[in-house]
């Protein structure tokens, strides 16, 4: 999760995104450095950015601008903005209230915690 100003377009943060990504495990074998697709919307679709993921050996399913809605990403796109409806729950966090972006970072990690909490709670049943 990065954190950015409200200004900055969000394909800045693409590439320094992709090198913070842990090693990948799989069954067997050396684990993998990057992830074999990046799935994104229209607001990433530069060819610049294309280029850049087929040198690193992603490869980029974008939907293009321009191009009437149906590209089929919604089958994958919804696991991110239901996390997103997640984060909205917070108040807080659906308009930035706070000037530093400290204090909004530590919010944003509370309202994960608290997330993944209800699902680990919903997921294990109380023991008695």
């Amino acid at each position: 999760m990065t954190l950015t100003g409200g200004n900055r377009h969000d394909v800045t943060q693409l590439l320094p995104l992709l090198d913070a990504v842990p090693p990948i495990r799989g069954l067997r074998g050396r684990p993998r450095r990057r992830p074999r697709r990046l799935y994104a919307d229209r607001g990433y679709d530069f060819d610049k950015y294309r280029r850049l993921l087929w040198k690193r050996g992603i490869k980029p399913v974008i939907a293009r601008r321009g191009v009437a809605h149906g590209s089929g990403l919604g089958k994958v796109r919804w696991v991110v903005e239901r996390a997103f409806a997640w984060l909205h729950q917070f108040k807080r966090l659906r308009i930035r209230y706070e000037r530093r972006a400290d204090i909004h970072q530590g919010l944003l990690q509370l309202a994960c915690s608290i997330i993944c909490l209800r699902l680990l709670r919903r997921a294990v049943p109380a023991q008695q």
